[in-house]
């Protein structure tokens, strides 16, 4: 066998044994009850601490972690590193504000942010628009995984689109069949092979010169580049954008659906304390692998056609034996399919509990909502190629960041919402479509510019806006937070004009201490019934 058949044959053996193990998921810990929502959307409400956190850690640190992140570091250098303090401020963020969503959602037995805002604000409006802003917000996020898998075929030789289709449509049927299971299991396989790939990730830097031969490379040629904004340091002006992204980042990930349904499908709350509390964890894998970027300029890595994308699994091509090379292109499948199926699940349960259940069948039953759920999971999927076409960046991690300031939108009504209900349900409608307008509208407004600086599309070229385009002067921020302080304006202002004149807000109906409820309060019981069987009861619906 040559190295590349050697390379394919290896990585073709550990995703098949993978998408192997997401079938059998389909019976892991089975219920004895009919399939429902809770049960296919959220397993049942029934995780433990082990499989939380690598459900967690499967669903968070994704193919951007992987393929995006070093392929950012690799274009311009330090800016690329934003993701690192974000992910470092999630983590304190994460502990206060999942353990309050979990508490609230399990007492009253919610499976999306729309149902939460339903009832907090007595909203059937609001709940519907948050439901189609998180499931817009979710497909850019989901195009960054189909992205890093076609990247890694194309680094592979394998031409075409076929190859990307078969290996999405066969992950697709994993999830279609066991809903949250197979993620949460095959994030367990996705770990072993993440904690390989750091260990050989170390010991290839360190044979080849540590990371003082890197970053010499690496600033030899960011030195040598024309691009203002590429540099070992942040350029000249670049420090607001960057401070931007990280806050504007860490807001967005709460608001996101997938890191909802992650958390739901914890058995308790002391499970989302303990593994929110130890997410820092992560950071360290975050940080290792973005560093790859520059040991990459300083392994003279070229990608693959001029994609970007490519840069990671063209390391491993160059540098790692074939055998070697084969788990790693493994690891990164894996890093990819794993979250691209938990934010479609989260998508579907959004628009199940949000559209379908709200305005189009009331009185669904329980097996009907799983089934509309699952086919709605398969054509997330579809949604998320759209974005690939129409928006074709330069690098993937502009998607995310394009979907961060579509969610960050709802972070009044969901995030925001879980410390008070003060907000008027007109002016969260009110601020959340001014959020998404002024977003949508100042993202048309960034230019993408070439390394010399000419200007490549005139419009949406990236989510860092540049202050000149508004006037202001030099620097750049985040659109996401521009669209989010135009939001918060409105539902401020009018909300104190709404109270002002009367006008009769909605009925909360979640009490003070639904925010501290824990496994047995309330509707809490529920986890466990499902999961041995002992009842088949629909779960409550706020309304």
């Amino acid at each position: 066998m040559t190295d590349r058949q050697l390379e394919i044959g290896v990585f073709a053996a550990l995703l098949a044994l993978m998408l192997l193990l997401g079938f059998y998921a389909a019976r892991w810990r089975r219920p004895h009850t009919p399939q429902s929502l809770e049960e296919w959307g959220v397993g049942g409400r029934a995780f433990g601490n082990w499989v939380t956190w690598f459900l967690l850690g499967g669903s968070m640190y994704t193919a951007y972690t992987y393929i995006a992140v070093p392929a950012l570091v690799y274009g311009v250098g330090a800016v690329g590193f934003f993701a690192v303090p974000f992910a470092i401020v999630t983590a304190p963020m994460a502990y206060v504000i999942s353990t309050r969503t979990w508490s609230v959602s399990h007492a009253h037995g919610f499976v999306t942010s729309a149902e939460f805002a339903r009832a907090r604000f007595g909203s059937r409006s609001l709940a519907a628009l948050v439901a189609v802003t998180g499931i817009v917000a979710t497909l850019p996020y989901i195009a960054v995984q189909l992205i890093a898998l076609q990247a890694l075929l194309k680094t592979l030789g394998v031409d075409g689109e076929w190859p990307l289709l078969v290996a999405v449509g066969v992950a697709s049927l994993c999830t279609f069949r066991a809903g949250l299971r197979a993620p949460a299991l095959l994030s367990i396989a996705k770990d072993a092979l993440l904690l390989w790939l750091l260990l050989s990730v170390a010991l290839l830097v360190a044979m080849s010169g540590g990371w003082t031969a890197a970053f010499r490379g690496a600033g030899t040629r960011l030195d040598g580049d024309t691009s203002p904004a590429t540099g070992l340091l942040l350029p000249q002006g670049g420090t607001l954008g960057y401070l931007t992204l990280v806050f504007g980042s860490a807001l967005a990930i709460f608001a996101y659906p997938h890191a909802l349904t992650g958390i739901l499908a914890a058995r308790d709350r002391a499970t989302v304390q303990r593994n929110t509390a130890a997410l820092p964890v992560y950071c360290l894998a975050l940080g290792l692998l973005a560093l790859l970027g520059f040991f990459a300029i300083g392994q003279g890595v070229r990608p693959v056609g001029g994609d970007l994308n490519t840069v990671m699994p063209q390391l491993f091509h160059d540098a790692f034996p074939a055998w070697c090379a084969g788990i790693a292109y493994a690891a990164v499948a894996v890093a990819a399919l794993i979250p691209a199926a938990v934010m479609s699940i989260a998508a579907a349960n959004l628009f199940t509990r949000g559209i379908y259940r709200e305005y189009l069948r009331p009185h669904a039953t329980v097996a009907e909502e799983a089934a509309v759920s699952r086919w709605v999971s398969l054509l997330a999927k579809v949604g998320a190629l759209a974005f690939i076409v129409l928006l074709d960046p330069r690098f993937s991690v502009e998607l995310q960041l394009v979907g961060g300031v579509i969610v960050l939108q709802t972070v009044p009504a969901v995030v925001l919402g879980l410390w008070t209900g003060w907000f008027h349900r007109f002016a969260l409608v009110g601020g959340l479509l001014a959020g998404l307008g002024s977003g949508v509208l100042l993202l048309w407004r960034v230019p993408q510019r070439a390394a010399d600086g000419s200007v490549v599309k005139a419009h949406f070229g990236g989510s860092n806006l540049p202050l000149s385009e508004l006037g202001l002067g030099g620097g750049a921020v985040y659109v996401g937070l521009l669209a989010l302080a135009v939001n918060l304006l409105v539902v401020v202002a009018a909300t104190v004009l709404l109270r002002g004149l009367r006008v009769p807000g909605g009925v909360d109906l979640t009490r003070p201490e639904d925010y501290y409820a824990d496994a047995g309060d309330g509707a809490a019981g529920r986890a466990e019934e499902l999961i041995d069987g002992r009842s088949a009861r629909a779960p409550a619906h706020a309304r």
